[in-house]
């Protein structure tokens, strides 16, 4: 492509039609970036870059990569685009796009006729007619129940946050970038290693307790040690999964396999295929991976209508176990918590064994088999080595199991704290990334000697706005983003943690009371033959 191609200005509806035929364009800076052959290459995986397809990602790219990537990148631009730039909703977010036929003109879709959309006499018997229309009313009923609740989530969004007109949200971008550079010229990007070597010194000593224990044959103690051990180290895993410790995606993927993988027996490829899309989409039900929990934990009444996960192309259906779950969940989610880290292993295993996201690497194609082998060395050591050769029997070995892993629960009460509670709802391709990410994220205060407990996660709201800023310098960052929030009007959530527990196990009873609403209507209408949702 000549020097002049890629500079010419490429009209909306020429991306448009590019986006119709299957090709990736994301607008970075002002410029159209077809990343077709990059996506196999995309060390973040495919759906990180199809969530930004059609869409103005400049914060989002920026945000996530290096300098160095960033010039990298520009050498797939096909051209500029007239700014400000309106975004589109991306195909894989069910984005519609129109064709160009060799004419310039826009290809007509082809009408439906009735008989696409309804069934015919002969496709249904008349057996089965009068059972087949309840079945229909009362799937319209619950329809309309779930549109209802997730218009009012939209309608509480746009009310309580800036306008998501282009010149309100271009404005909104403009200074979180001014932000992002201040961020840059402070140096906040800049990890200090002794903070790290205060970090170790601590692990050492919480890991040197659960041998202490373990020699004394107390194993209730060594466990609690060991499930604290895996809980803090796990926040350095955190880091590297994010390039925030050395910023040599290399380094950092080796250390944060030793620490995931060696250490916890937990995948950071996973969680990184996993993590990366959950920043990028936070809090959208059909594609943030860290929210799809039907049927235990459902967080939005938009669960109620069996969603298709775009991340593990798996429908979660809402059946009758969900209905039965889901309105207690308020009282099993500690619980569930205590086991979570169970699911984790499975997660992981799956994900290196049989997910074709393990093999979607690029040139971190490597990266899978380190991992499996760091894994097999942590089964090796804690499954063979310390729970068959050291515990002395099976009580001993369940009792060993449960209490190391009930203590790692905090940390799954920190991921989940800041965004169960916080709004699910699409507001549109409009919102700026600094909105939404402010909009579905809640910080949690706390006096700084108790850092190490959050692990950083404390700062999550920050963090999610600037997720490659090490976390010893996400507190200096707090200050800066406050000071935005407060310029821009966008509301900035800081609870403390009972305070933000509260807000959690709230809107996880608001749910499960939406659940019982709708299955005490389901049960009004198949009595009575009365259709309509009061």
């Amino acid at each position: 492509m000549s020097v002049s191609s890629r500079d010419r200005l490429i009209p909306a509806r020429e991306v448009e039609d590019l986006i119709a035929d299957n090709h990736l364009i994301v607008v970075y800076e002002g410029l159209a970036l077809k990343l077709d052959n990059w996506l196999e290459k995309h060390p973040g995986g495919h759906l990180a870059i199809q969530h930004m397809v059609g869409k103005d990602a400049t914060d989002e790219i920026d945000a996530y990569h290096c300098d160095e990537t960033l010039r990298r990148m520009k050498a797939f631009r096909i051209g500029r685009v007239q700014l400000p730039w309106t975004n589109f909703v991306p195909p894989i977010q069910g984005g519609v796009y129109r064709k160009l036929s060799k004419a310039g003109v826009v290809d007509e879709e082809e009408d439906l006729s009735d008989a696409d959309l309804y069934p015919t006499a002969d496709e249904t018997t008349d057996d089965s007619a009068e059972e087949e229309k309840t079945l229909c009313a009362e799937r319209l009923s619950r329809e309309a129940y779930v549109a209802a609740m997730e218009q009012k989530e939209i309608a509480d969004g746009i009310r309580s946050y800036p306008s998501l007109d282009q010149a309100t949200q271009d404005a909104i971008r403009a200074e979180y970038r001014a932000l992002h550079q201040i961020i840059k010229d402070e140096g906040l990007y800049v990890c200090h290693y002794s903070e790290y070597a205060k970090e170790c010194v601590r692990y050492a000593m919480i890991f040197g307790g659960f041998l202490y224990f373990l020699r004394l044959e107390w194993y209730v103690p060594s466990a609690i040690c060991l499930g604290l051990f895996w809980q803090q180290i796990m926040f350095v895993a955190h880091d590297a999964g994010h390039r925030g410790i050395t910023g040599n995606f290399v380094a950092d993927t080796v250390i944060g396999a030793f620490v995931g993988d060696f250490c916890n027996g937990l995948s950071i490829g996973w969680w990184k295929s996993s993590h990366n899309v959950h920043h990028l989409v936070t809090n959208m039900p059909e594609h943030d991976p860290d929210n799809q929990n039907v049927p235990i934990f459902a967080t939005s009444p938009t669960y109620f209508k069996s969603i298709f996960s775009s991340f593990y192309k798996f429908q979660f259906v809402w059946d009758a176990v969900a209905d039965t779950l889901v309105p207690w969940q308020k009282y099993t989610y500690y619980p569930v918590m205590c086991i979570a880290r169970f699911n984790l292993y499975l997660l992981s295993w799956t994900h290196l064994l049989i997910s074709p996201r393990a093999s979607q690497l690029g040139s971190a194609w490597w990266t899978r088999y380190l991992e499996i082998v760091f894994m097999t060395c942590f089964w090796a050591i804690f499954g063979y080595g310390l729970l068959w050769r050291t515990l002395p029997d099976w009580t001993t070995r369940v009792i060993f199991v449960l209490v190391s892993h009930a203590v790692t629960m905090v940390l799954h009460v920190q991921i989940t704290l800041s965004h169960w509670g916080m709004p699910h709802s699409d507001l549109g391709p409009t919102e700026s990334f600094a909105q939404r990410q402010l909009r579905t994220t809640m910080d949690v205060a706390c006096p700084a000697w108790l850092d190490f407990v959050h692990g950083g996660l404390q700062f999550q709201a920050v963090h999610h706005l600037f997720p490659r800023v090490p976390r010893h310098n996400l507190r200096k960052c707090q200050e800066l983003v406050r000071a935005f929030c407060e310029k821009t009007r966008i509301e900035y959530q800081c609870l403390g943690f009972v305070d933000g527990n509260k807000v959690m196990l709230t809107r996880l009873q608001e749910v499960g009371q939406m659940v019982e609403t709708l299955v005490q209507c389901s049960s009004h209408m198949a009595e009575t033959g009365h259709y309509e949702l009061e």
